[in-house]
């Protein structure tokens, strides 16, 4: 007994002078039992990795400020640029946006997604003064053929006074509105109202339903033309209602009423006063340039 107490004591003493010659042996020895199999151990110089990445964010932020470009100001060409940089396939879905209004669709939610355009709403506005212009002047030509008394020249100047109103109505009515809802939002907090822009782009869009309209105008049937044209106030004036009313229902019920009720009355007067200024057009031939003026007797 006494002689294996000494075996064992005399191993230890070996075990302890070996540890003592080679530490490192030791170590790496004991990581080595302590890690699984089938593992790799990694070993990672973190101040050199920490300094190339602050040399790669360093180049990176030099880059984006390099390729960063100023903003042009308000009052350049340069910032009204990006709002006539859109594809048709986006000017037709927010056409088709407009002529086909419904409940919980709104407008800037759906189809603007923060992207207001200038572009739809100018060709729209230019678009139904020509179509204004043209169709009156054609249900002339079309009357003279059938009262042969009837003498007419062309009036352009009609180009010009449906296009400074459409433009008016389109640029003036959403400035009111906007600036209205602007003030709306210090007295109700909860209230967002649109942007200036994204007011306009509706107030646009929502045109393009008069342009058929007006070409259908040319069938000589008063009702018809009626008819015609309040259908398309009623797709128009819809599309207005829907789109404004998410951000007026936050307010009062009296001036949700009436402001929403001041936007289908100035839409409707936008469209009578189409359908009139044709049919004074119509009824105001210009007398023949062979005619005569009677003098005193």
């Amino acid at each position: 007994m006494a002689a294996a107490d000494e075996l064992a004591f005399h191993e230890f003493e070996e075990a302890s002078d070996l540890l003592a010659e080679t530490p490192d042996a030791a170590t790496t020895s004991g990581s080595n039992q302590l890690t699984p199999q089938g593992h790799v151990a990694v070993a990672v110089d973190s101040g050199g990795s920490y300094g190339a990445e602050e040399e790669v964010e360093e180049s990176d932020r030099t880059a984006l400020l390099q390729e960063e470009k100023q903003q042009p100001g308000f009052w350049t060409f340069g910032y009204y640029q990006s709002f006539f940089d859109v594809d048709t396939s986006q000017v037709l879905d927010r056409i088709r946006g407009s002529l086909l209004p419904r409940p919980g669709h709104n407008f800037v939610r759906h189809h603007l997604r923060n992207g207001p355009d200038l572009y739809g709403p100018f060709w729209i506005c230019a678009t139904l003064a020509f179509v204004l212009a043209i169709t009156g002047n054609l249900t002339l030509v079309l009357a003279q053929r059938r009262d042969p008394s009837i003498h007419y020249s062309p009036q352009f100047h009609k180009v010009t006074v449906a296009g400074v109103t459409i433009y008016c109505y389109v640029w003036l009515v959403p400035l009111a509105l906007w600036a209205f809802l602007r003030w709306r939002k210090g007295v109700r907090e909860r209230m967002g109202p649109y942007t200036f822009l994204e007011t306009v782009c509706v107030y646009g869009y929502s045109l393009f339903v008069f342009i058929p309209t007006v070409i259908l105008w040319l069938i000589p049937v008063p009702w018809l033309q009626w008819l015609f044209g309040g259908l398309a106030l009623a797709l128009s004036a819809a599309s207005l209602v829907f789109t404004l009313w998410p951000v007026v229902r936050e307010d009062t019920r009296l001036v949700a009423a009436v402001l929403l009720s001041t936007v289908v009355l100035l839409h409707a007067l936008l469209a009578v006063g189409c359908k009139t200024s044709r049919r004074r057009l119509q009824l105001e031939p210009t007398p023949p340039r062979n005619a005569q003026p009677k003098g005193p007797a």
